[in-house]
């Protein structure tokens, strides 16, 4: 009974550093989700996925009416995007179009995690690694290791100063690095006038060809189409119908997230000549499945084999 009792405390012994790991780590991300909504800042960063290299510049401004950014696309053709709040105003100058989605849910960099972190540590290791330097920012690295085959780890350097996030990278099963999003040069704090987050576009786009997304919110897909699998931790984010006013277009459009990795189903109408099976673009894994009339498309960057298995096992409710 006395050994029992010993082995008992010396496990109990052994984890609590391990507990303090994980509070701890959970402290640094804290800080982050803070720092991404709260602070001024302007800075150019880089994006790496796979073959995939861009360079954005951005400018994110909290004023007393909310959050106002202005993110640029520096390579290839180019991209502008206004945000105000949740409005996102998408300018494609070469094929003078304006994009306009009043529901954009999508999270970008350096604003890439959720506003709540609770149950996090349930499917994510963290523990928190040694210091480092990016753009010249004194920043603490932070591990997230997957506790499971059906998502990715994530390595996260952070600001100590402030809290932003500095840069972030996917770590695939081999602790590979898949995907990269890192400031190369940044200003955190001090004064931006709002004349500096409007387009540059904005006064050509009267002429240009304007898209608005429409998304209505509500449980439409659910009551025609039934999920016989379910990925332990991820939870349904969203069930929206979305229209574009240019074509009538209507397809179902779902995520699904356990906080860090986001899998998003889409289920439209069958294409004449539809591309089926699985691909890869750098992380993001797409899977794409016939089911009667319908095209679904599962994608995310998650593993294949978790897209396959949420995939196959989407089929319509049987009336």
């Amino acid at each position: 009974m006395k050994r029992y009792l010993a082995c008992a405390v010396c496990g109990l012994c052994l984890s609590l550093p391990v507990q303090a790991q994980q509070q701890d780590g959970l402290y640094w991300l804290g800080r982050v989700v803070t720092a991404a909504h709260k602070l001024n800042y302007t800075g150019t960063f880089s994006y790496r996925n796979g073959g995939i290299e861009e360079t954005s510049r951005i400018t994110h401004l909290v004023q007393a009416g909310g959050e106002h950014e202005r993110l640029e696309v520096l390579d290839g053709s180019p991209r502008e995007l206004i945000r105000n709040n949740d409005e996102v105003k998408c300018y494609l100058p070469d094929s003078h179009t304006l994009i306009i989605d009043k529901r954009a849910h999508r999270r970008s960099f350096p604003a890439l995690l959720p506003a709540s972190l609770s149950g996090l540590a349930e499917y994510y290791s963290i523990r928190k690694g040694p210091m480092d330097r990016v753009a010249e920012h004194e920043s603490q690295i932070i591990f997230l290791e997957s506790r499971d085959d059906l998502r990715y780890g994530q390595q996260l350097w952070i600001d100590a100063n402030s809290g932003l996030l500095l840069k972030i990278s996917l770590m695939n099963e081999r602790n590979q690095a898949i995907e990269t999003f890192a400031f190369t040069q940044l200003q955190i704090g001090g004064t931006i006038e709002r004349e500096v987050l409007k387009s540059r576009y904005a006064a050509q786009s009267s002429k240009w060809r304007i898209q608005q997304v429409h998304s209505s919110e509500g449980r439409t897909g659910d009551g025609i189409w039934q999920f016989n699998v379910e990925l332990p931790g991820f939870r349904k984010l969203t069930s929206l119908k979305r229209q574009t006013h240019s074509d009538g277009t209507e397809s179902f459009h779902m995520v699904f997230s356990d906080g860090l990795a986001a899998i998003s189903v889409f289920i439209e109408a069958l294409p004449e000549k539809p591309e089926l099976g699985m691909v890869s673009m750098g992380a993001i894994n797409v899977y794409r499945r016939a089911v009667g009339e319908h095209l679904l498309v599962v994608m995310g960057e998650v593993p294949q084999a978790t897209l396959k298995k949420l995939g196959d096992g989407i089929e319509p409710k049987k009336k």
